[in-house]
């Protein structure tokens, strides 16, 4: 067996890669190293996105789960974020959400969250994967030792009121439209900016198990442009599957990305005091002009590797408030524990509304470099010889030193898709699209399907 666990929890297509008996061997090893190797009754909560295989995969991990004696809120069709706070919440030993966040329906994943609501660390996760691949041998509970699950109907509306009440500004003026992603927001933000008083309106929001993503939210972003140009929206906000990324969409169209709705919110957090050490974490993905708008603003950029996980690490670790990635994943510690769609789209509404601006003023703050992005498929297992393909690296080399130091290159394979992704940033869009296109012909060449 390979490696279980990705940037984002383990994740394949449901039942090939991710297969019943997986979720139930993870939620046995699970259970068994969150909660503490089995020195008390473990509680744990459940959640999942709105895919056709999250019932079964969700009600495998509740098996395994039970098997070694946990017991099991199941929280049923919730976002990514509302797991990771109402673990903590009720005082739950981790939590679990069942969803492959932003890729399609066939895909699925199971993610952990720690007791406090937060990502699992890299040595964890290796625990509970050599748990499965080592094939330690526990003993499961019998008798009146075995877990149970109960539904807990009131997950949903307690996380909408947390949402709420970290909203005091009127938004009575703001006419705003929601993409879904016919996922596990379909459901939740059209209440939550309905309650917060704001003339709203939502697409992609039925979800029928195939219909996630597909075409829709923050990865496909021109459908909810196109709306809000045409409907008179002041602003856009498109979810992923699992709601913890947000892409926004100005009352022209354009789309506003997580790099600039980072910058936007740190000059937020600034003026309620709540940007601590004035310092932005974002990942070797951002666009340069993050650091351009670091420069100018006094705010200090300090980048990570990709992984929203690794940008929480290093929020920890220096005690700062806001980082997040250019796809859209936004982290406000001060709020809550992980990327959070709805909540970032809240404070961007405030921001809207108590200044009293259009959202396209937001590339004033934050112009962003040009930058080619192309995503190469490839077989998952071949993902691991980018690294040792020379020429591969001589051409990105080459491509790296064409730019002279106004631009970079970026050569990386996804964690969480079967692809390899040539980002390249520049200052002649023609010629870094080239470029990019040519890297990319490579990779499919000496890599590719």
């Amino acid at each position: 067996m390979g490696k279980i666990f990705g940037t984002d929890g383990a994740r394949g297509i449901a039942n090939k890669e991710l297969t019943v008996s997986l979720a139930f061997d993870l939620g046995k090893a699970g259970a068994y190293v969150l909660a503490g190797e089995n020195r008390h009754k473990p509680k744990i909560l459940i959640g999942a996105d709105t895919r056709i295989s999250s019932d079964m995969l969700m009600s495998a991990t509740e098996a395994g789960l039970c098997a070694m004696g946990a017991d099991v809120i199941r929280a049923g069709v919730i976002t990514t974020p509302a797991v990771a706070y109402l673990t903590k919440l009720y005082g739950c030993d981790a939590g679990i959400v069942i969803s492959a966040s932003h890729n399609s329906y066939e895909y699925n994943g199971i993610k952990f969250f720690n007791r406090d609501g937060f990502k699992l660390p890299d040595e964890t996760e290796e625990h509970i994967e050599n748990f499965i691949t080592d094939k330690i041998e526990v003993s499961v509970k019998t008798h009146n030792e075995i877990g149970r699950i109960y539904m807990n109907c009131h997950c949903v509306e307690a996380y909408i009121d947390i949402l709420i009440n970290n909203c005091s500004t009127d938004l009575s003026e703001l006419n705003i439209l929601l993409d879904c992603a016919n996922g596990a927001a379909s459901a939740i933000a059209p209440e939550v900016f309905r309650r917060a008083g704001c003339n709203v309106s939502h697409i992609h929001s039925s979800p029928d198990g195939l219909n996630i993503n597909k075409d829709c939210g923050s990865t496909h972003i021109n459908s909810l442009a196109e709306h809000v140009k045409k409907g008179g929206f002041d602003v856009g906000f498109a979810y992923d599957g699992d709601a913890d990324r947000l892409i926004a969409v100005s009352e022209r169209g354009e789309v506003i990305d997580g790099d600039v709705l980072m910058s936007v919110l740190a000059l937020y957090l600034r003026s309620k005091g709540l940007l601590y050490k004035d310092t932005l974490v974002a990942t070797e993905m951002s666009n340069l002009g993050i650091t351009v708008f670091g420069k100018s603003n006094s705010i200090e950029i300090i980048r990570t590797k990709v992984g929203d996980r690794y940008v929480v690490e290093e929020m920890r670790k220096g005690g700062y408030s806001i980082g997040g990635e250019q796809s859209g994943h936004i982290v406000l510690l001060p709020y809550t524990t992980t990327g959070d769609g709805i909540l970032a789209s809240l404070k961007i509404a405030e921001i809207l509304a108590e200044n009293n601006i259009k959202a396209s003023s937001f590339f004033e703050i934050m112009k962003p470099l040009p930058q080619v992005l192309v995503n190469v498929r490839v077989d998952n297992e071949m993902k691991g010889k980018l690294k040792d393909d020379m020429e591969i690296q001589a051409l990105s080399e080459k491509v790296s030193k064409e730019l002279g130091g106004n631009g970079r290159v970026m050569v990386r394979a996804s964690g969480t898709e079967p692809v390899i992704r040539v980002m390249i940033e520049g200052e002649d869009f023609t010629f870094i699209e080239n470029r990019a296109n040519m890297i990319a012909d490579m990779i499919r060449l000496k890599l590719g399907k």
